[in-house]
């Protein structure tokens, strides 16, 4: 015997059908909100790790910027001390070179001269002095290139004055320090040559002789 289902079976599957299609939408939307919590988390932790790492960074730069600091002022330091040690060396070096030095103006002197003020400034020496003529200042000029420790006399003024009837002629020359023993500079570059192999250093200039007691007058 055949049976009618006269129940509104229709409705109750778009019931079923809607009831299917509201869970699917529930879970979809719960998956969109766990992936949209996902990934927000998920950058949120690369945003942390970044600030970190930029921390770390900025930590770094902050050691560096300081050690740089230092390394300047080290660096101030050394100059200082490079700055002393040159002026060291320049003393030591002279300190031979001016003991000659007045060796040779004693030595060099012709009778008749007498010197009243000596200026050095740098390598060049001014001399003040007066004399009793005009040969004793042009012996004492050729003294002075002669000694090997100057050089270059050159005579700015002499005057006779009459104050002095011994002495009546004033004079100002100047003359250019040298060292004898230095290494010559024959291609003008400002540095010394280069000593040539097997060679030996230069003995030391001897000092001039003094004047003759009976130069011109």
């Amino acid at each position: 015997m055949a049976r009618i289902n006269l129940l509104p079976w229709r409705a109750e599957r778009r019931k079923q059908r809607q009831k299917e299609f509201t869970l699917m939408l529930g879970a979809s939307a719960l998956g969109a909100v766990l992936l949209a919590f996902g990934i927000s988390y998920y950058f949120g932790m690369q945003i942390d790790g970044q600030r970190e790492r930029n921390a770390f960074v900025e930590g770094e730069i902050a050691k560096v910027e300081t050690q740089i600091k230092e390394i300047e002022e080290l660096e101030k330091t050394k100059g200082r001390l490079l700055a002393r040690k040159e002026v060291i060396e320049k003393l030591q070096a002279s300190r031979s070179q001016m003991v000659h030095l007045f060796d040779s103006l004693v030595r060099t002197i012709p009778d008749g001269v007498v010197l009243t003020s000596i200026k050095q400034d740098d390598q060049l020496l001014t001399l003040e002095g007066r004399s009793q003529s005009n040969a004793r200042v042009s012996t004492y000029m050729r003294n002075l290139e002669g000694s090997g420790w100057m050089t270059n006399p050159e005579l700015s003024v002499i005057e006779a004055k009459g104050e002095d009837k011994g002495l009546p002629y004033e004079f100002k020359l100047q003359v250019t320090l040298a060292n004898p023993n230095a290494p010559a500079d024959t291609d003008g570059d400002g540095l010394p040559d280069a000593p040539a192999a097997g060679s030996e250093p230069a003995p030391a200039a001897a000092p001039a002789a003094p004047a003759s007691q009976g130069a011109a007058s």
